[in-house]
């Protein structure tokens, strides 16, 4: 049965069996022989909630800890068989139970005790007395590391100290000193050494180097360690890691921004579970520290003594550290709290204009970085009420100097919020003058602001009706490149207005072309900043929806690889506009087709019905993708998705997985994708993305498995991360062809090894393969009646078909029975397989349906050399499991039939099989051997 009936079937008989916990018992050991591990937990729970015997509470202790153990929950499995202990210390399996886990748990000399009192209480058995023997080879090996281990660390120390040691030297010991922290051994060895105090003062070394690896240290000291790292933020204080996080180096500025996500996931990880801390010491609530980073991290934001990369590592780490992971979790509480204290922080460092002296330090990550942040705090909150809050904290700033800066970032993050703060009285008036002013800083600015306002289709038309002149004229008399290309940018936005519909666009024939052509121009030109050049791609974003400029674009290699180099660079701002310019190229994004009847009510109303472009046909996006992967578009977009910036957005992450969707949709191009890394880039683009990018990298992942070898597209443990993604497509929320194709693909997976069909069965998909098997689409059902052909090679799904009580098994036959080839040889494969498994399935196939005997007949008379082999298995099995089967299939016309086969002059592995059917039936007596040159059998 699938998940949810075994769920339904256990809920039904707990119930029935409620007030017998002896019962209860016995029905879990019954499910514990049967490998049902959970079911049987079920049942040893609720015994145990009914049971008022203390010796019958102890064994079921000790059976739910067996079942732990099995499940890997070594921590519930030591419990569990303590409590068993407590009531009969003479319990020898119990106390074996224990001994398991314990040595699991790293916790050798208690496990070795436990099972040396085993060996005495049964000096034969051999199980105990290996175990004896290993486990003291393990302590033994433990004993010697940390011997070792501790004389490293005091090695390491020493030169550390010795202020006579020569610089180079020093370092090296730092250097292993980040070596030794990474084992659990060392990393100990070195917290109960006072290594902290010394880390504190390698911090204030004037190396580079030396910081680093004390930051490195630090980071093998916390890492999944909450108690280690709370005492680390006690003692170093976040003052300091603060002060080096903002120094100006950048190296040493990521590496402290690591060591403080690090420290982060350690002491939230820790909050979640019930035992923190590898030494399993219950640890008070680490809130306190949480919230002195967190405070420390919002005062870094105006302060000018921090470096730009230093505010640019403070605010990546409030994004991936304040907002809900999940919209289910209620408690939003840090980003209230952040809104609260920090908000008008983060709209100072938004309003500063990097080219006046005012202000915090940036970089030109910087801005961008803030309106995540932002868009981040804004989308996490749940009520009108504190939207309204957001909004108004949000315009009491805006009346300062800054304020067109800060609109202008605002309308990057949480657009709403930039909109109504655009609408305050006066304020694009201010935009519209001060594009005019003659003060450079001031004009470019505003025409920035201008050019995100006009994002929304009622901002574009007042600012086409006002600023396009202006703009314009801008382009066209400014001496200042930096305004000129900004400019640009404004009038390629407004020209792209009206989006891929081919009548609805706002300048006349022809401008459009000629705005991309000055931003190709601007994008190839290396003598302009980057961030200059930046302006231009975010141009061509806009100006790509219309087909005329993608086709001159891809024909134009050293725009491409222009762009490409900046994907690559380390301005991370220019990602979106990347992955917005490619997703137009390739025609990647969502259309949603008219109804042909609407289309013509709307034309006879004089309605607008929207057009598409000759140029976007297939034919012409088929070449695109051939030419962008010719210049080189894998490489960058691999690049892209390994950017850790607050700039790679989920929406980016979202244009990116569709734009390899788009270039995979060619067979032929799938292995030119995987060869330069497009396979590994999509894994972390199923989880990290909106859920639309997650679907279209799933649908990319089930693409390349389908046709490329998986083992070579995702080679060794890469390939089990990609069972997940498939199986997420095996839901009504994704289209028919991507369920077909996640089928196909895991019966690809199926088909590799046992451990690959063990990870499609742990993602719960065998209910899900079986619900496609119904599907009235034809490809559907085939493929997956195909994929449960490979998956009934695990024992685990073969046993499903030998339950009882379900009609799989009359699925199978009636399939082999129908018209669809494709279907028939799946479905009699997979019978093939279950009857040579399972013999016991063979008795059961005639009451199936009264048509069995046709069904298999008709195999064995089919065109087809694959459903006629399949046919002949199926009746081998059948014959080889019981005689009455042998004499019911020799009763008929199966008889002739294979007495043909088996003439056949070529010796295939049908005539092989057909002539072992009849050398059963000989065997069983049910026909005679024919006489040397007879005319055949006789019954």
């Amino acid at each position: 049965v699938g998940e949810g009936n075994r769920d339904s079937i256990v809920s039904t008989i707990c119930k029935s069996l409620i007030q017998d916990p002896s019962a209860l018992k016995e029905e879990g050991n019954t499910l514990f022989n049967a490998g049902d591990m959970q079911g049987a937990l079920c049942f040893y729970t609720k015994a145990l909630k009914f049971s008022d015997s203390q010796a019958e509470s102890a064994v079921l202790h000790r059976n739910r800890s067996a079942c732990y153990l099995k499940l890997e929950d070594y921590t519930k499995a030591e419990a569990d068989a303590s409590k068993a202990l407590d009531v009969d210390p003479g319990d020898v399996k119990a106390r074996f139970r224990r001994a398991q886990a314990l040595q699991k748990l790293g916790r050798l000399n208690e496990a070795f005790l436990d099972a040396q009192r085993c060996a005495q209480m049964e000096p034969t058995n051999n199980t105990f007395k290996e175990m004896l023997r290993l486990l003291g080879a393990q302590s033994q090996k433990k004993s010697v590391q940390m011997s070792s281990t501790d004389a490293r660390v005091q090695q390491m120390f020493s030169l550390l100290l010795d202020p006579l040691a020569q610089p180079s030297d020093r370092q090296k010991a730092a250097q292993n000193l980040v070596v030794l922290s990474r084992e659990e051994a060392g990393a100990e060895q070195i917290f109960r050494n006072d290594g902290v105090k010394l880390i504190q003062s390698l911090l204030g070394s004037k190396q580079e180097e030396v910081v680093l690896s004390a930051l490195r240290t630090l980071v093998g000291l916390c890492t999944g360690h909450q108690s280690r790292t709370m005492a680390i933020v006690n003692e170093l204080g976040m003052e300091q890691l603060c002060g080096v996080m903002g120094s100006g180096a950048s190296a040493v500025s990521l590496a402290a921004c690591h060591l403080l996500q690090v420290m982060f996931e350690a002491l939230t990880e820790g909050m979640k579970r019930e035992i923190r801390g590898k030494d399993e010491a219950i640890l008070p609530e680490p809130s306190r520290e949480l919230r002195s980073m967190l405070r420390h991290l919002v005062e870094m934001m105006p302060a000018s003594s921090v470096s730009g990369p230093g505010r640019d590592s403070a605010i990546n780490l409030l994004v991936k550290q304040v907002p809900r992971k999940s919209q289910r979790n209620p408690d939003n509480s840090l980003t209230l709290w952040v809104i609260d204290q920090g908000l008008k922080k983060i709209l100072e460092v938004a309003g500063t204009v990097p080219e006046m002296s005012e202000g915090p330090p940036l970089t030109d990550n910087s801005h961008m970085s803030c309106s995540v942040l932002l868009s981040k705090l804004y989308d996490d909150l749940k009520s009108d009420a504190e939207r309204e809050n957001f909004n108004k904290l949000c315009e009491e700033y805006v009346h300062k100097l800054r304020a067109i800066q800060t609109v202008s970032v605002l309308l990057q993050g949480p657009s709403d919020v930039g909109n109504r703060t655009l609408e305050m009285s006066g304020m694009m008036d201010a935009v519209i003058s001060l594009c005019a002013s003659e003060v450079v800083c001031h004009q470019q600015v505003a025409v920035e602001a201008l050019i995100h306002a006009a994002g929304k289709a009622k901002r574009a038309s007042f600012i086409t009706a006002n600023g396009v002149a202006l703009l314009k004229d801008l382009y066209k008399k400014s001496e200042n490149d930096q305004i000129r290309v900004r400019a640009l940018v404004g009038l390629c936005k407004l020209g792209s207005a009206g989006g891929t519909d081919f009548s609805m666009k706002q300048f006349a024939e022809g401008s459009t072309l000629k705005l991309a052509k000055q931003c190709r121009k601007w994008l190839c030109n290396e003598s302009l900043p980057p961030t200059s050049r930046r302006w231009a791609i975010e141009g061509l974003a806009y100006l790509t929806f219309d087909a005329d400029v993608k086709e001159d674009l891809v024909e134009d290699r050293n725009a491409l690889q222009a762009m490409f180099q900046l994907a690559k660079s380390e301005d991370k701002t220019v990602l979106f506009a990347v992955g917005s310019t490619l997703v137009n190229c390739t025609n990647s994004y969502d259309v949603d087709k008219p109804d042909p009847q609407m289309v013509e009510l709307a034309k006879y109303a004089k309605q607008h019905v929207p057009e598409e472009h000759p140029k976007d046909a297939h034919s012409f996006v088929e070449k695109r993708l051939m030419k962008l992967l010719e210049a080189g578009v894998v490489s960058a977009l691999v690049c892209m998705g390994k950017q850790e910036s607050p700039a790679l957005t989920e929406t980016c992450r979202e244009c990116i997985a569709r734009v390899f969707l788009a270039l995979v949709e060619r067979q032929e191009d799938r292995g030119t994708v995987v060869a330069q890394g497009g396979g590994k880039a999509l894994l972390p683009l199923v989880s990290e993305s909106t859920d639309v990018g997650k679907t279209k990298a799933a649908q990319a992942l089930a693409k390349i498995t389908i046709t490329s070898n998986p083992e070579i597209a995702f080679p060794g443990e890469r390939i089990y991360e990609v069972v997940r993604p498939l199986v997420s497509l095996l839901t009504l929320d994704c289209s028919l062809l991507q369920n077909f194709e996640s089928l196909m693909a895991l019966t690809n997976l199926a088909g590799i090894s046992e451990r690959l069909r063990q990870k499609i069965i742990k993602e719960k998909a065998v209910p899900k393969v079986e619900g496609y098997m119904f599907e009235e689409h034809e490809l559907v059902r085939a493929a997956a009646t195909e994929c449960m052909c490979n998956l009934v090679l695990s024992t685990e799904v073969q046993q499903l078909y030998v339950a009882t009580g379900n009609d799989r098994l009359k699925l199978l036959v009636l399939y082999s029975g129908e018209e669809d080839e494709r279907l028939r040889k799946a479905a009699a494969g997979t019978l093939a397989m279950l009857t040579a498994e399972q013999p016991e399935l063979c008795a059961r196939i005639p009451g199936t349906t009264s048509h069995w005997l046709e069904i298999l007949q008709a195999l064995l008379l089919s065109d087809s050399l694959e459903l006629r082999h399949r046919g002949v298995v199926v009746i081998l099995n059948l014959m080889q499991a019981e005689k009455s089967l042998a004499e019911t299939l020799m009763e008929s016309e199966a008889l002739e039939i294979l007495s043909v086969l088996a003439k056949s002059t070529e010796q295939s592995p049908i005539s092989r099989a057909a002539q072992h059917c009849l050398d059963k039936a000989i065997e069983y007596g049910i026909i005679k051997k024919p006489e040397e040159g007879g005319e055949g059998n006789e019954p």
